[in-house]
């Protein structure tokens, strides 16, 4: 019989690479494959980036130790518009990008997908920490959190599209420690097993977003002031795409207590600020669902849910409704997609709830 083909994403790290020797031992026909993203030649190369020139470079070498072939996709264009484009743009409205999240909806699992069906394999796998397997609760493939609780990146997975469940294999989902895995590497000698992780955002090397979106984005940062919630100036800002919700640091501003940003206000070009406690609420309303299970949607569900990644998982209500409320209709998954808004109510307030900081849910 045959062996079971799958296109492997590797990045230049320990995780894909290990990754490899895992799918290799199960008996799979591995191809690797690595994504050319982008490119700036200002920008030094930096030990751990994930679609630098270095990248691609040690996924080769680890690909011709293993036996397995190794191709470059060429993405430079899909990620321009979908990731480096909508980063930009949130900024333009005063919103807080997940550059990774939209990487891996558009890209890891969407032109990366089309690629393993052309090169007719049976599945695509990633180094992410995460797993799917077949519930007999739902009757179908679901997306479960790994074993490692630290690792776990489930959060930035929720966009893959429910048809790709069944053909994902994560080979890290009972990993519950790097350390394990980079013993991996060391047995199998392979020359990335101490390298450093991936930086979040691989496109902003040095980790200056000011400077990212003045300079390379070319955006017209203007100065405006720093207010209470009451309106009281306490100062002036270089530019609101500078500060995200929850800032403390660099406000450059004097008060009786420490205050933290509360709120962008594009309109009035300020900068909202007050105490910590004013930063938590309860509530939040989410758009860009994507639904994983096949479950009643028309009435509340009990999840657990959490706003940013490294947040804890909190109680909370999901209810699904339309935008348009007054169309007639029950509430299903049949719907159109962009009809309808999470409303999520937390049990106990959470901090610094940020528009476009995309949170999890599971029920």
């Amino acid at each position: 019989m045959k062996n079971k083909k799958v296109l492997l994403g590797m990045s230049g790290g320990v995780d894909s690479s290990t990754a490899a020797v895992i799918l290799k031992n199960e008996g799979y026909e591995v191809i690797g494959a690595t994504m050319k993203l982008w490119e700036d030649k200002e920008c030094p190369e930096v030990e751990g980036g994930c679609c630098s020139f270095s990248a691609t470079y040690d996924a080769k070498r680890v690909c011709d130790k293993l036996g397995i072939p190794h191709y470059t996709l060429n993405c430079e264009e899909e990620f321009q518009k979908y990731v480096i484009d909508d980063f930009v743009n949130c900024y333009k409205c005063a919103r807080t990008p997940n550059p990774c999240i939209e990487c891996n909806k558009y890209l890891k699992f969407g032109v990366f997908y089309k690629k393993a069906l052309e090169l007719e394999c049976d599945y695509i796998s990633t180094g992410h920490y995460a797993k799917v397997e077949y519930s007999e609760k739902y009757k179908q493939y679901v997306l479960k959190k790994s074993e490692s609780e630290k690792k776990d990146q489930t959060y930035f997975l929720y966009s893959i599209p429910k048809e790709v469940l069944p053909k994902m294999l994560f080979p890290l989902e009972n990993f519950k420690t790097k350390e394990e895995v980079r013993k991996i590497a060391e047995e199998y000698e392979l020359r990335v097993a101490h390298k450093k992780d991936s930086q979040e955002v691989c496109f902003i090397p040095d980790n200056d977003y000011g400077n990212f979106l003045t300079k390379k984005a070319k955006l017209k940062p203007k100065a405006g002031n720093i207010v209470l919630s009451d309106g009281t100036i306490l100062g002036r800002h270089e530019g609101v795409i500078f500060y995200t919700v929850g800032q403390r640091k660099g406000l450059g501003i004097a008060y009786k207590e420490p205050l933290y940003v509360l709120k962008i206000d594009m309109q009035k070009n300020e900068v909202v600020v007050g105490t910590e406690e004013e930063l938590y609420t309860n509530e939040l309303y989410a758009n860009e669902l994507n639904f994983l299970l096949d479950i009643d949607l028309s009435k509340p569900i009990e999840i657990k849910a959490k706003v940013r990644y490294r947040a804890k998982e909190a109680d909370a209500i999901l209810h699904i409704e339309k935008i348009d409320k007054s169309s007639s209709g029950e509430i299903s998954q049949n719907n159109n997609i962009k009809d309808l808004v999470a409303k999520v109510t937390f049990k106990e307030p959470q901090r610094a709830i940020t528009p476009r900081t995309i949170g999890s849910f599971l029920p």
